[in-house]
């Protein structure tokens, strides 16, 4: 029998950690069979299980959702819900983007390897609806339209870096595109296709750009660099943080997962 996923709203008194400058109120969890998840800017949770199916909670723990069209495109490799209108499931192995609706209901296909893009590790929502997909192949940042046609790209990185960056991460904030290689930094590109600039950031785990922060974790270590100010601070997590698998950032909240377990926390 398939494990059953249930939400619990936990109230915000059952647990409060503290570190130096935050402090993290756990005020809902998710129980179940959860191998991914992510969340989007209204903190709607979505769930990946085992079986690669795909579940949503709105914010209040509701279930609102379920995409079960499972396996067709081999395993899930990044789920994007920057736009919670416009869900991006990428299959890295099949180098196919499924765009879905806000209740999971397949809109569109894109098979990047028609479009000659045959090598992609990361992608991401545009500001304006499209998808931005660094094509390793020629080294270079494209953005797309739904039917895979580039509509704009970028010169050559290998002729802008002395090394050809290896990009994990894609995110479109506040005018910006933020392409992260966990071994350089974050590069930050204009809508143009123009490198901006370079953050000195590496070696975090679990990066997010969510508003005015760049979050991350490293070594059991909370990192939050304000892009206007260019201050990092950094925090110790608390210990119920310490073993979480993969953590997830809003403005508002944090996300931990544990085997078979979500913790969602508020941020003061």
């Amino acid at each position: 029998m398939k494990k059953l996923i249930f939400i619990t709203i936990v109230a915000i008194a059952c647990l409060q950690l503290q570190a130096q400058d935050l402090s993290y109120k756990l005020i809902a969890f998710i129980k179940g069979d959860i191998v991914d998840f992510s969340v989007d800017n209204l903190d709607n949770v979505y769930v990946l299980t085992s079986t690669d199916q795909l579940k949503k909670y709105n914010a209040n723990g509701d279930s609102v959702a379920v995409f079960n069209n499972v396996r067709k495109f081999g395993k899930v490799s990044t789920i994007d819900v920057s736009n919670p209108l416009k869900v991006l499931l990428y299959y890295k192995d099949f180098t196919t983007i499924v765009v879905l609706d806000r209740l999971l209901s397949i809109r569109n296909i894109i098979d990047l390897r028609k479009q000659n893009i045959f090598q992609v590790n990361a992608i991401g929502q545009s500001y304006d609806n499209n998808i931005w997909v660094y094509d390793e192949g020629n080294s270079k940042l494209k953005k797309i339209d739904d039917q895979g046609k580039t509509l704009l790209e970028t010169t050559d990185f290998r002729q802008l870096f002395d090394h050809a960056p290896e990009i994990r991460n894609i995110f479109d904030q506040d005018g910006f595109v933020y392409l992260y290689d966990p071994q350089q930094s974050v590069f930050v590109f204009d809508y143009y296709g123009a490198l901006r600039n370079k953050i000195l950031i590496n070696g975090w785990d679990d990066l997010k750009v969510a508003g005015k922060f760049i979050f991350g974790i490293n070594n059991d270590t909370l990192h939050r660099y304000e892009i206007n100010t260019f201050r990092t601070v950094q925090e110790k997590l608390p210990g119920p943080l310490k073993n979480s698998s993969k953590v997830n950032f809003t403005s508002a909240r944090l996300y931990a997962l544990k085997k078979d377990l979500l913790e969602i926390y508020s941020l003061h």
